[in-house]
């Protein structure tokens, strides 16, 4: 089956297991458990995470009681600033198709693709991983409750 938002599954790593840590915090979450919870390779979590430690976005604790937590509130970190520290720099401007030469000028498809480009960026720009709090701790996203969707 295909979809018509196509997110990487780094991206969806970081953004999922970014949810998990903003909803247990003040408590440091380790790899493991992040990759346990999201149904995920320890692997490749560990170079999300990388990245987003990297980036100051989470900070990082070795030893047994080590792990992830925020480095800003959750209020202030968007989706879109998750997306472009693993998948790099979104750029609305260009063709929506990857296109270089497009034979049509003025070409409808392309205008009404961007519109909804543009309209996708705001809105992971605006959507705050505050959002997938919940005011009890629990956990309000899990990728094994995407996946089952």
């Amino acid at each position: 089956m295909s979809v018509l938002i196509n997110i990487s599954e780094g991206s969806s790593l970081a953004m999922h297991g970014l949810a998990l840590i903003a909803n247990k915090s003040p408590e440091r979450l380790n790899v493991k458990y992040l990759a346990k919870e999201l149904n995920a390779s320890e692997a490749h979590l560990a170079k999300v995470f990388q990245q987003l430690s990297k980036s100051g976005l989470v900070k990082s604790l070795r030893g047994p009681k080590g792990g992830f937590i925020l480095n800003k509130s959750a209020d202030k970190i968007s989706l879109l600033e998750i997306h472009e520290i693993i998948d790099g720099k979104v750029d609305i401007d260009t063709c929506p198709l990857g296109k270089n030469n497009c034979p049509f000028t003025g070409c409808n498809l392309c205008d009404d693709l961007n519109s909804i480009s543009k309209k996708t960026y705001d809105l992971f720009k605006n959507m705050k991983l505050s959002k997938f709090i919940n005011s009890d701790g629990k956990k309000t996203i899990s990728r094994k409750d995407v996946k089952n969707n």
